[in-house]
């Protein structure tokens, strides 16, 4: 009866508490819910449809590779092929990465899978978008590039995967010799004194403008055999794009611009009018 009788009371209390926060609730004026700062940076959209905006940084605009280097020789210039405003890969001359490093951006790059494709499975117009570099290798973080139109796989490796980690939501691929689109956003990984995780790397990215990746939480950077895992801490890293080794022929790229984002500013709750 006395456990009964505390439970009753408890019950009490905790409905004059919530009685209380309402009435104070209606008492509340809409300007003390209303705050004027930090303004939000102005940025101009791209005109059309994957154009870059403003605040942009043209990794590659169809002019030249100024913007890349060699991912194993970074003394050395970035040698894939540039003309008529398209990027096209060279096998003989590796792994290609940007000379700038990033944490956390927004990125958008165009890819074309050749008209005279052949091979199958993962011989089939392989590459991969690398959105954080490790190594002159394949180490990072890979989003995998792949004909995957009615071009069965592994799931966790086919176009829009996080490559061994995470499969797509759904295959919103094109047919090859049509132009693809990635739009990622990127939230690089956090690491404590000691080197342990304190906040694992994140991607959303929708392809052809659907999303397959939905604030995915990679376990480490991808691996090719084996288990992912952190086993180093980093920072801000370049971004690579994969020459792969199969004898499909190469895969075009167009368009790659990035953003970088900052983390937001806290509202400043003295700003109200």
């Amino acid at each position: 009866m006395k456990h009964k009788h505390l439970l009753i009371m408890s019950a009490a209390v905790l409905f004059t508490a919530v009685s209380h926060a309402q009435d104070q609730q209606q008492k509340m004026k809409p300007e003390e819910t209303e705050f004027y700062s930090p303004v939000p940076k102005v940025v101009t959209p791209g005109k059309t449809c994957g154009a870059a905006p403003s605040d942009a940084i043209a990794l590659f605009d169809g002019k030249n590779l100024d913007q890349w280097e060699d991912a194993q020789d970074t003394t050395k210039p970035a040698e894939w092929k540039v003309a008529n405003g398209i990027l096209t890969v060279d096998k003989t001359k590796g792994n290609i990465r940007t000379k700038q490093s990033f944490m956390d951006y927004q990125l958008h790059i165009e890819w074309k899978e050749p008209k005279t494709l052949t091979g199958s499975g993962q011989a089939r117009g392989n590459s991969g978008l690398f959105l954080a570099s490790l190594g002159s290798g394949d180490a990072g973080y890979e989003l995998q590039i792949l004909d995957s139109y009615n071009n069965p796989t592994y799931v966790n490796g086919q176009a829009a995967s996080l490559y061994k980690q995470s499969p797509p939501l759904v295959n919103a691929s094109f047919p090859n010799d049509v132009w693809q689109t990635y739009d990622v956003v990127w939230t690089a990984p956090r690491f404590n004194g000691d080197g342990t995780v304190k906040t694992p790397a994140y991607a959303t990215v929708f392809h052809n403008g659907v999303l397959v990746q939905d604030h995915t939480a990679l376990l480490g950077p991808t691996q090719y055999i084996g288990s992912p895992a952190y086993r180093q801490a980093h920072g801000a890293s370049p971004i690579k794009l994969q020459a792969h080794g199969d004898k499909s022929e190469p895969l075009s790229f167009r368009n790659i611009w990035i953003r970088e984002l900052q983390e937001r500013q806290p509202i400043d709750s003295t700003s109200r009018k």
